[in-house]
């Protein structure tokens, strides 16, 4: 997946690169251009090679080992795009469609494919340069020697590329690769808990004006340093109302500009800061990624499916993600005109376990997992966690009351529900969020 860092936001350039970098076709013809500049490199070096210092060294046998590279090349970058392609509609139809993203983003898999497509590309211009007389003697060693080399990189990447296709598009796989880059989003935004802004934590101005969005979609990408500097120049305070994830449309505002000055609002500027698109992704989003898992749940404890097993799992999975909401990063604001309202806990509770507690109401196991989840995370000492357990566990239990039809079953939930509906608040202060 994803390569997501835990730094500091990035600027919306550096992350549209990063973004058009994770593209498979991108990959691919890099190594491809790489093969062909690979194969002309002969042409350049042989002039200053001494004359008759090919002869005996096997270069004459180049011809041979190009043209089985070009066959088997061809024939496994075939049959390897064909395990790929069939990996991500496994992925899409047995786990989710979102997680399908993170396996076509997956660089060890474009790099085997471009390496094979590389490689097929390399041998086919050295054929055709053989053909063409143009390497003579002293090109023709150059071309054997790196042909060698090739094969060598070849033998590395397909030994690599057996071991990833061992588990590439199982659920397991596909499910940790979720729960890694939900893993660095949540990182990302304990390092940063606002972006770096001031945390939104009362109500705003009322001197402010609403930036409604001209576009309809998910904000994919916030870049603060923009909106910081937009409102220097403008002697702005800007109120953040749409985040990474967020669906904004015509009627819904992107923030809240309070000006302090007489200058004109920068509307365009603003607005040029959000990256709109049709699609969630993980970087700047960490409760996509726990609605990912989310749905992942959902889908196995479905009565197609019927595997609560893995939604068990991924109950696992996600304690041990929120779990790390104890690590904290600094709060102290990077970019001070800039507000912008962190996560609460209660919001990731909800997003996370509601799901799960529907479409589990039924199945006893899942229902005890999950209130012993709710109680390991009220038990954390995390602010905020101990009352958004106590909601989400009353509302399962409710739920699962109504579907159980097991008196016994019921009461062992509810003596679960009790440990967590006793946990008290750690502390007094409201939840700060991240």
């Amino acid at each position: 997946m994803s390569e997501a860092g835990v730094s500091a936001p990035t600027s919306q350039w550096h992350w549209r690169f990063l973004k058009f970098s994770r593209q498979l076709w991108v990959r691919t013809s890099f190594f491809a251009f790489m093969a062909v500049a690979t194969a002309l490199l002969a042409l350049a070096v042989k002039p200053y090679l001494p004359s008759g210092i090919g002869t005996g060294m096997g270069a004459e046998s180049v011809d041979s080992l190009l043209n089985i590279l070009a066959s088997s090349m061809l024939a496994v970058t075939t049959f390897s795009l064909g395990i790929v392609l069939s990996a991500f509609g496994s992925a899409a139809s047995h786990v989710t469609p979102r997680a399908a993203r993170l396996l076509m983003e997956d660089t060890a898999t474009q790099n085997a494919l471009a390496t094979f497509l590389g490689a097929f590309l390399f041998s086919i211009v050295g054929i055709i340069a053989l053909k063409a007389g143009v390497y003579g003697e002293n090109g023709r060693l150059v071309l054997f020697v790196v042909t060698i080399a090739v094969i060598v990189v070849i033998v590395v990447t397909f030994i690599r590329w057996i071991e990833i296709l061992r588990t590439f598009g199982r659920m397991g796989d596909t499910i940790s690769r979720v729960e890694k880059a939900t893993r660095e989003s949540f990182a990302a935004r304990l390092a940063s808990p606002c972006l770096g802004g001031n945390p939104l934590l009362e109500a705003i101005p009322d001197d402010a004006v609403p930036l409604m969005s001209s576009r309809t979609g998910y904000v994919e990408h916030l870049d603060m340093g923009r909106l910081s500097g937009c409102a220097e120049t403008h002697d702005t305070d800007i109120y953040l109302a749409a985040l990474p994830g967020s669906f904004v449309h015509l009627s819904a505002p992107l923030a809240w500009v309070r000006s302090r000055g007489n200058l004109e609002l920068p509307a365009e500027e603003i607005e040029a800061a959000f990256t709109i698109e049709n699609h969630r992704t993980f970087e700047q989003d960490p409760r996509f990624g726990i609605t990912v898992l989310a749905e992942i749940a959902s889908r196995a404890l479905s009565p197609a499916v019927n595997d609560p097993g893995t939604a068990i799992d991924v109950i696992g999975r996600g304690v041990r993600l929120l779990s790390g909401w104890t690590e904290k990063g600094d709060a102290e604001s990077t970019y001070p005109r800039l507000w912008v309202k962190p996560i609460r806990a209660a919001e990731v509770f909800e997003d996370f376990f509601r799901p799960i507690s529907r479409d589990g109401a039924s199945l006893v196991e899942v229902q005890i997992r999950l209130q012993k989840a709710l109680l390991a995370l009220a038990q954390c000492g995390v602010t905020g966690f101990p009352e958004a357990a106590r909601k989400q566990s009353r509302e399962a239990l409710e739920r699962a009351e109504a579907a159980l039809v097991v008196e016994s079953d019921r009461e062992i939930l509810r003596e679960l529900s009790e440990k967590v509906l006793a946990i008290p608040d750690s502390h007094p202060a409201p939840d700060p969020g991240i």
